[in-house]
């Protein structure tokens, strides 16, 4: 080969390298710039959700107007409440329910309506103050609570029909005296009592003052009273279970926090505090 030609070659290869070599660098700027995309796009993407949790996360104070019943147990689901979302805080206005469905309809503030019927569910959803449809959360029966020891040897609804007997009812406005009334018609017994009281925890506490030898009231109502009454029950009660609905209200100041708590209520969590306390399941 001359001098000529190989010196043809050597420069073909040169410029072959030199073009491999740049290739080369091409493509690893290529890769470069695509992780850096990449490594933006996850950022951006990392930001977005740390920005939607800061906007998903609950504050402010929720409201909720709720049966006398659920005293107990709304009281600790509200506590759990403010731990799992910390800067919120749960208000609670225990009482009858045609009460509180009354002041709802009046435009009292609240988020959240739990009854004990829903009876008085319906006056709230006929005024149009509730957001959506109520749902039933958990259920009540009956039982008679006596003083402790059953001084009185109370052993049936007939009984409390004894002569002398100081007997208290709930209002038959409120869902636990409507239910008590509906037990006495089922069984063609006619009752009068002492006095009819504005809701079940007044009705109990005519009972652990003394001021009353038995009251019908909620098995909740007895379970949570603890040594303070003595409860019996009946099968009639079985003829008079109220189904208790919860519901956000339309115009709730919280509503994300009124649809939570609701959630909480709706949980396993939830339906163990209640079921613990003496209710049924839905």
């Amino acid at each position: 080969m001359t001098r000529t030609a190989r010196r043809t070659r050597r420069t073909r290869r040169t410029l072959q390298v030199a073009g491999a070599g740049a290739a080369a660098l091409l493509a690893l700027s290529a890769c470069s710039s695509s992780d850096d995309d990449a490594s933006d796009s996850s950022s951006a993407k990392s930001d977005a959700s740390a920005s939607a949790s800061s906007s998903d996360k609950l504050s402010g104070t929720v409201t909720v107007f709720a049966a006398a019943s659920l005293k107990e147990s709304f009281t600790t689901l509200g506590e759990q409440f403010e731990k799992e979302h910390p800067g919120t805080k749960v208000t609670f206005s225990f009482g009858g329910s045609d009460s509180l469905a009354a002041s709802i309809t009046g435009g009292a503030p609240a988020d959240v309506f739990a009854s004990a019927s829903p009876k008085t569910m319906k006056i709230v959803t006929d005024a149009g103050d509730a957001s959506g449809t109520p749902a039933t959360f958990v259920r009540n029966e009956l039982e008679i609570a006596t003083l402790p020891g059953n001084p009185d040897k109370i052993a049936s609804l007939k009984d409390l029909t004894k002569s002398g007997l100081k007997v208290v009812l709930c209002d038959k406005e409120v869902p636990c005296g409507a239910a008590a009334q509906k037990a006495l018609d089922a069984s063609k017994l006619k009752l009068t009592p002492v006095s009819y009281e504005q809701d079940v925890k007044a009705a109990l506490t005519k009972v652990e003052l003394k001021e009353a030898d038995a009251a019908v009231v909620y098995k909740t109502d007895v379970h949570a009273a603890g040594d303070k009454v003595e409860g019996v029950e009946f099968p009639e009660s079985d003829d008079a279970i109220n189904d208790y609905p919860i519901v956000p209200l339309k115009d709730a100041q919280n509503t994300e926090g009124a649809k939570a708590f609701i959630a909480l209520v709706q949980s396993a969590e939830g339906q163990k505090v209640l079921t613990e306390a003496g209710f049924l399941k839905p």
